[in-house]
């Protein structure tokens, strides 16, 4: 046996790096982020643009104390929520789109707290719209998907083929290959960098982009990458911390997602919490 296949062999996962009082304070922060999303959502009706409803939602994060950011919040509406025709990342960024009655939207943040970061999706629709309702109701299957193949260890490049292949399945197309990178996911940290709070460069915040550049080199150097995506840097298991997840599933000018917090530990792996919209939107209800 050669000594870099000895390497390969011996290589073992770092250890999980969250105590229960770290997990308590990112799910927190997680349920604060879903409930300023909510109140948008609420909010939101036809003739409203993407633009006033990320500043409502900046509003709202900052009327619960939230002074920094991961990334700023964004709001997609109608096709926008699919991607269709997006080039560049500028795209991404709100813009004056108007809701309309039957239009899909996304509202999409990741405020940071004491360091702690959440980063979550909310989707929602004005009026009715069935292809919503179908891909709603069929995103509870990427859930558990995601969990199965993560618990079973399988590389995060493989369970990023397989969530392609249930959307194939389901007659839909994956959205999140239009994201940069084409992530599904990232690893989340607590953020320990000393820049300005609240500061933001091209709509991520400085201190997430000081702490995300050291993550990258670090994890790159071990053979691993803190973006979750299809090519070669995720060929390997998920790596024990928290993950936040985005399957982001769409049907012609449609386009829905979850975002929320994954826990992998070393040999194990749960939601962070199971009491968010999507989740309790999927329990059947009381007779």
């Amino acid at each position: 046996m050669t000594s870099r296949a000895l390497r390969r062999r011996t290589v073992t996962p770092p250890a999980f790096p969250y105590d229960d009082r770290d997990l308590d304070r990112f799910r927190e922060l997680q349920q604060l982020a879903y409930r300023c999303a909510q109140r948008v959502g609420a909010w939101l009706g036809p003739g409203v643009t993407e633009r006033q409803a990320a500043a409502r939602l900046r509003h709202e994060l900052a009327a619960e104390g939230v002074r920094d950011y991961f990334h700023i919040p964004f709001a997609w509406f109608g096709d926008r929520t699919a991607f269709r025709d997006f080039r560049t990342p500028l795209q991404f960024f709100a813009g004056n789109r108007r809701l309309a009655e039957g239009m899909p939207y996304i509202l999409d943040c990741a405020p940071v707290v004491d360091g702690y970061t959440a980063d979550i999706g909310y989707a929602g629709r004005i009026g009715e719209n069935e292809v919503w309702d179908r891909i709603a109701a069929d995103l509870r299957e990427y859930r558990e998907l995601i969990l199965a193949e993560v618990r079973a260890r399988r590389p995060l490049a493989d369970i990023y083929a397989s969530v392609d292949a249930l959307t194939a399945r389901h007659g839909y197309d994956n959205r999140h290959k239009v994201y940069p990178g084409r992530v599904i996911g990232h690893q989340v940290t607590r953020t320990t960098a000393r820049g300005p709070a609240g500061v933001t460069l091209f709509g991520f915040g400085v201190r997430t982009l000081q702490t995300l550049g050291r993550e990258l080199v670090g994890e790159r150097l071990r053979g691993r990458s803190p973006l979750w995506a299809d090519g070669r840097a995720s060929r390997h298991a998920p790596t024990p911390g928290l993950w936040a997840v985005e399957p982001h599933i769409g049907l012609g000018d449609v386009g829905l997602k979850f975002e929320e917090l994954l826990v992998v530990t070393e040999d194990d792996a749960y939601w962070l919490d199971d009491d968010l919209p999507h989740v309790r939107r999927w329990r059947p209800e009381p007779e």
